[in-house]
C-alpha cells in the first residue's frame, strides 16, 4: 500500500504558482534574476520544499521567462492548474493578479459551453466590444498549457478577424475567412443577459453544439419540389441572431435552383459562385448523401442501339437517345439476345444509358461530308424517331440529341463553378490532358462520367487516333470483356471492358489531384502569395531601434519571408537593415548602370523601407533580388539553391557597383579591396609545455581549443598574414573561422560586443605596449611569446624594442617597423582616440539553415532573434512563416569576461544562446560615426 501512495506522489500533476510579490534570486551563471509580481511558475520535479536558514525553498520554473530558480515559498502563491492555464495568455502581469483575486469568474469561463454568446475586446481602439460565439477552448499547440478562446466574430465586427479558425497547421474550429480570433480569457467578456440571469450559462446551453454533423465538403441531399436535390456543404453552423442555437446548412448546389448567396444578414458565411447555385437549409431538413440514396439507374438495352429506343423507368423521367449515323467503338454483338426494354431490379446498379451518349459520340471520327467506313461489324440503321416522354418528367434533350456529326455539347447545363466542364477540351486542352495517361491511369468518360481504370493504350483500324482501353467500375451491358472486333486487347469481367477516344479521357474526379511539380520561382509571383504580400514604400525610413523595434518586429509573420532555400539572404538583410543605419550607404550610391538602378531601387523601396515601418517583407520582393543577381552572374542557383551569405553580399555589392568596404595591405604590397574578411586561426608550432595550448587561451591549437573571441581572432589573423587596414571601415563584415556548414574549428566563439582596430590600421598612431609612447615596431613572435602575455599585440617604441629583444630568449625575434604619418611627434605618452566599433548582428547557421541575431538597443539585453522560416503552413507548396522573437539571455553571456566564458561547458548551453554562440557564421561590425562619412 505505501508502494502505491509513492507511485501516486510520484504521478500527480506539477503544482502551479503565482509569483505573490516582487523578488530577486542570485544565479552563479545567469546573475540576478528578477521575479515580478503576477508571474507563474511550474513546480519541477524533484523540486519538493526544503528548508534552509530562513524558511522552506522550491525549484519552480517561470513560465513567462523559462527560467529555473530557487524559490522561497513564501513569496508564491498555490494556483489551481486549471486556472493558471487561464491566465497563462495573459500578457499584463496586474490584471493576472486581479482575475485570480476573482477565482468564481474564472470558473464560469471555464465552463462556458462551446456556441455560448459572447462580447470581446481585442484592440484599444475598439468603441465598444464586438459580438462573437464561442467555438474553442483550450491550448494553441500541442504541449502547451495556455488556454485561449476561439471565437467568431458577429455583426459590425464580422469580417475584421484574422483567420477561419486555422492555427499554425491546424484547424481547431471553422468559421467564415477573417472572421476568427484567438484571445484569452482578460478580452472576453458574458453579455448582460448572462451575468443578470441566475445561471449565466443558461442562455448559451441550448447552442452548445461544439461539434458540426456535417462537415464542409461533405455531399448532401435534400427535397424540393417533389424533387431530390444534390450539392456540397459550404457551411454548418448556428446563425447569429437565432437564439434557440439551431443549426443551418450553406449548400453549393449541383443544378441552379437556388437563391442564396453566401450571405446572412450582410455576414458573409461562405463562398457561393452565383446566388442560383446556393441554398440555406434548416439542419434538419439535410442528410448526407450516401450510396443508397443516390437514384436509381437504367439497365441498358443490350439490342443494337439504332433499332431500339430505351424505355424509362417506373416512377422516372424517360430518356431519349438518338444514335448517331456515324461509326462508335462500342461493338455489341449482332446476335446477342433481346432482353426486356423495361429496367429489372438488380443486385448490383448499371450505369445509365444516357451516359454512354458522349463516349460513343467522342469515339467518332472528324465530322466530314462522307461518312467513313464502319468499325462495327452490323451496318448502322437510321435512328428511329424518339417517343416523347410526359412533359412533367421530360429531361433537358440538348445532350442526348446532339447532331449525329457533330461533337458532344452542353449548353443548356449550368456549372456551379466547381464541377469539370463537359468533355471534350478544346484541340490544345486534349494534347496537354494525354501527356499524363498510361496504362493504370484512373479515368473518367462522358457527362455524367463513367469511372474506370485504363488497361490498354493503342490503335484500331479505322481510326488515326489513340484508343484507350478502361475496365469500368461498374458494368454496362454494352461493355466487352476488353475484346474489340473480336480482337482482344486487355483482359476484364465481362460488361466492363470499354474502348474511347485517349483524348477524351479526364482524371477521376472522385480522387484528389496530385500536386504536379510547380515551378517555385514562380510561384512567388502568383496569386497563392496575395494574402502573404506586403507594401512597396517610397519615402526613405529610418530603422526604428529600442521599445519601438520590438514592438515593430516582435511576432510571426515578422521580418523577411523565406522561401525556396534563401535564409541565406534574409539572414543577412534582416541584419544589415532591420535596426541598423549603417549599410544605408548602399541604397544611395550613385550609379550609372539602369541594372544596378533597379536592384538599388528593389532593396530600396520593396525590402529595406517596408521592412521598417511594417516590421514585414513578402518573399516574392526577394525573390526579385535573386533573379537580379542570377541575371547579373548567370548563375542559377541564386534563386532555388543554398548559397553563403559572403556570396550573396559579394554579388550584391557587384550588383550595386559600390566601392569595396574593406581596404587592406600586406607587407609591402599595393592595398586590396574587398567586401568582408575571413577569419584564419593560427597554426601553432610550439612546445607541448607552451601556454599557448591551453585551452583558456584564445589562441590554443585548434586540436585542443574549446573557445575564442572576435577580437582575439581577428587579431591573430592579421599578425600571422602580415595585414594591415589601410583605411578605418565603417562597416566590418567578419566570416568565423569554419570550413563549410558542418566542421567548426571552436567549441564556441564569444561575439565581442566592441572591437578594437586601432592597431590594426596602417599608417596610425600606436602606442608602446611597455610605455605608451609613439610605437616604431611590431613582433609577432613576441605576441605568441608566454613570458610576456601571449595573444596581445606587441609594439615597441624604439627603446623598448632594444631592451626587449636583449634578452637571449628573443634575440631570435624579427621584429617589424611600423608605418607612422608623417610629421614631428613629441616624446611622450600618446593619447590617441581609440577606433571601436561595435557588434550590431550575427548570422548563425545550423543544418545549412541561417538565422539572425540583431543588436536593437542600447541595453545589453536589446537583442532579436529571426528565423525566416520558423513555421510552415501548408505542404510542399506552401508558405513559410518568418518569426522575430526577443532573446535578452543572450545578452548576459555576450558581457561574460573572456576568461569565465572560456570555463563554460558549451554542451549545456541551452537554445537560443547556444545557436549563437557555437553556430556563429558571420558577426557584423559597425561603427556609426564613420558610417555617416558614406
Amino acid at each position: 500500500m505505501s508502494g502505491d501512495a509513492h507511485h501516486s506522489r510520484r504521478r500527480r500533476p506539477p503544482k502551479m504558482f503565482m509569483v505573490a510579490s516582487d523578488y530577486r534570486v542570485q544565479d552563479q551563471l545567469e546573475g540576478t534574476i528578477r521575479l515580478q509580481r503576477g508571474q507563474l511558475c511550474v513546480e519541477q520535479e524533484g523540486g519538493a520544499g526544503h528548508r534552509g536558514g530562513r524558511g522552506e525553498y522550491l525549484w519552480v520554473k517561470v513560465i513567462d521567462s523559462g527560467c529555473v530558480v530557487k524559490v522561497e515559498r513564501e513569496v508564491l502563491s498555490e494556483v489551481a492548474p486549471e486556472l493558471a492555464g487561464l491566465l497563462e495568455p495573459v500578457s499584463e502581469l496586474e490584471l493576472r493578479v486581479k482575475l485570480l483575486s476573482r477565482p468564481q469568474i474564472l470558473h464560469r469561463f471555464l465552463s462556458l459551453a462551446l456556441g455560448s454568446e459572447l462580447r470581446v475586446s481585442w484592440s484599444r481602439s475598439q468603441s465598444e466590444p464586438a459580438e462573437a460565439q464561442l467555438r474553442y477552448r483550450g491550448p494553441l499547440t500541442r504541449g502547451s498549457s495556455a488556454v485561449y478562446f476561439g471565437v467568431q466574430l458577429k455583426g459590425w465586427a464580422a469580417g475584421r478577424g484574422k483567420c477561419n479558425g486555422f492555427y499554425k497547421g491546424r484547424q481547431l474550429f471553422t468559421c467564415p475567412d477573417a472572421c476568427g480570433l484567438f484571445l484569452p480569457v482578460s478580452e472576453i467578456s458574458l453579455p448582460r443577459s448572462s451575468r443578470s440571469s441566475s445561471d449565466p450559462l443558461s442562455i448559451q446551453s441550448r447552442s452548445a453544439e461544439c461539434v458540426s454533423p456535417l462537415a464542409v465538403g461533405q455531399r448532401v441531399c435534400f427535397p424540393l419540389d417533389e424533387c431530390m436535390q444534390r450539392g456540397t456543404v459550404q457551411f454548418c453552423g448556428p446563425l447569429s441572431s437565432r437564439a434557440s442555437g439551431t443549426l443551418y446548412v450553406g449548400v453549393l448546389l449541383d443544378q441552379a435552383v437556388g437563391s442564396w448567396d453566401g450571405y446572412y444578414k450582410n455576414t458573409k458565411l461562405c463562398s457561393i459562385p452565383s446566388p442560383e447555385f446556393g441554398a440555406l437549409l434548416p439542419l434538419s431538413k439535410v442528410t448526407a448523401e450516401t450510396r443508397s440514396e443516390r437514384p436509381p439507374v437504367a439497365v441498358i438495352n443490350p439490342k443494337p442501339l439504332p433499332k431500339l429506343p430505351l424505355s424509362p423507368l417506373a416512377n422516372k423521367p424517360a430518356v431519349q437517345m438518338t444514335t448517331p449515323t456515324s461509326p462508335v467503338v462500342t461493338p455489341t454483338s449482332p446476335m446477342a439476345t433481346p432482353t426486356s426494354q423495361t429496367a429489372t431490379p438488380t443486385d448490383r446498379p448499371l450505369i445509365q444509358a444516357a451516359m454512354l451518349v458522349t463516349a460513343k459520340q467522342a469515339l467518332q471520327p472528324p465530322s466530314s461530308s462522307v461518312p467513313k467506313a464502319a468499325l462495327k461489324p452490323p451496318p448502322l440503321v437510321p435512328p428511329t424517331k424518339p417517343q416523347a416522354p410526359p412533359t412533367k418528367l421530360q429531361a433537358p434533350p440538348t445532350r442526348l440529341q446532339a447532331p449525329p456529326m457533330s461533337p458532344p455539347t452542353d449548353h443548356s447545363r449550368s456549372s456551379n463553378g466547381f464541377h469539370n466542364l463537359p468533355s471534350p477540351p478544346i484541340a490544345e486542352q486534349r494534347a496537354e490532358l494525354g501527356t499524363w495517361l498510361e496504362v493504370g491511369s484512373m479515368v473518367e468518360v462522358n457527362d455524367p462520367p463513367l469511372f474506370g481504370v485504363i488497361r490498354w493504350i493503342g490503335q484500331i483500324t479505322g481510326l488515326s487516333e489513340p484508343v484507350a482501353g478502361i475496365e469500368l467500375d461498374q458494368e454496362l451491358s454494352a461493355a466487352t470483356d476488353g475484346s474489340y472486333l473480336s480482337e482482344r486487347h486487355f483482359r476484364c469481367p465481362a460488361n466492363k471492358g470499354l474502348f474511347v477516344k485517349l483524348r477524351n479521357c479526364r482524371r477521376d474526379s472522385r480522387f484528389p489531384e496530385p500536386e504536379l511539380p510547380i515551378n517555385q520561382v514562380d510561384r512567388c509571383n502568383s496569386i497563392a502569395f496575395a494574402n502573404w504580400s506586403s507594401e512597396r514604400v517610397e519615402d526613405n525610413t529610418p530603422p526604428v531601434s529600442g521599445l519601438d523595434a520590438r514592438m515593430a518586429y516582435e511576432g510571426f509573420k515578422k521580418g523577411i519571408q523565406g522561401h525556396l532555400n534563401s535564409c541565406y539572404l534574409d539572414a543577412s538583410l534582416f541584419s544589415m537593415f532591420s535596426c541598423c543605419s549603417s549599410f544605408d550607404w548602399l541604397l544611395f550610391w550613385p550609379t550609372g548602370s539602369a541594372h544596378s538602378k533597379s536592384a538599388q531601387d528593389l532593396l530600396r523601396c520593396e525590402i529595406v523601407n517596408p521592412l521598417r515601418r511594417f516590421g514585414y517583407v513578402c518573399a516574392s520582393k526577394t525573390m526579385a533580388l535573386r533573379k537580379l543577381l542570377k541575371a547579373e552572374t548567370a548563375d542559377s542557383g541564386f534563386t532555388n539553391e543554398e548559397k553563403d551569405p559572403e556570396e550573396f553580399l559579394n554579388q550584391l555589392f557587384l550588383l550595386l557597383r559600390v566601392e569595396p568596404l574593406l581596404k587592406i595591405r600586406s607587407a609591402s604590397q599595393q592595398p586590396q579591396e574587398c567586401f568582408l574578411y575571413q577569419l584564419f586561426p593560427p597554426s601553432v608550432s610550439a612546445s607541448p609545455a607552451s601556454p599557448l595550448l591551453s585551452p583558456v587561451s584564445p589562441l590554443a591549437s585548434p586540436a585542443l581549443q574549446r573557445v575564442a573571441n572576435v577580437q582575439a581572432l581577428l587579431e591573430s589573423s592579421f599578425m600571422h598574414s602580415g595585414l594591415k587596414l589601410t583605411e578605418a571601415p565603417s562597416c566590418l563584415p567578419l566570416l568565423m573561422p569554419r570550413f563549410g556548414k558542418e566542421f567548426k574549428m571552436f567549441d564556441a566563439i564569444l561575439p565581442s560586443l566592441t572591437l578594437d582596430v586601432t592597431d590594426l590600421l596602417d599608417e596610425a598612431l600606436r602606442q608602446c605596449s611597455i610605455c605608451q609612447l609613439v610605437a616604431q615596431w611590431e613582433c609577432l613572435q613576441c605576441y605568441e611569446d608566454v613570458d610576456i602575455t601571449p595573444g596581445q599585440l606587441k609594439q615597441y617604441c624604439s627603446t623598448c624594442n632594444t631592451q626587449v629583444h636583449t634578452h637571449k630568449k628573443r634575440q631570435t625575434h624579427r621584429p617589424a617597423p611600423i608605418r607612422v604619418p608623417q610629421g614631428s611627434w613629441e616624446h611622450g605618452p600618446v593619447h590617441g582616440t581609440r577606433q571601436l566599433m561595435d557588434l550590431c548582428a550575427v548570422t548563425c547557421i545550423e543544418t545549412s539553415h541561417y538565422v539572425s541575431f540583431v543588436k536593437y538597443g542600447p541595453e545589453p539585453t536589446d537583442w532579436l532573434f529571426f528565423d525566416s522560416m520558423a513555421d510552415r503552413e501548408g505542404g510542399e507548396n506552401g508558405f513559410n512563416v518568418p518569426q522575430v522573437r526577443a532573446c535578452p539571455e543572450v545578452g548576459r553571456y555576450l558581457s561574460l569576461p573572456s576568461e569565465e566564458f572560456a570555463r563554460l561547458d558549451s554542451s549545456s548551453l541551452r537554445d537560443p544562446v547556444r545557436r549563437l554562440l557555437c553556430d556563429a557564421y558571420m558577426c557584423l561590425y559597425h561603427c556609426p560615426q564613420l558610417s555617416l562619412y558614406k
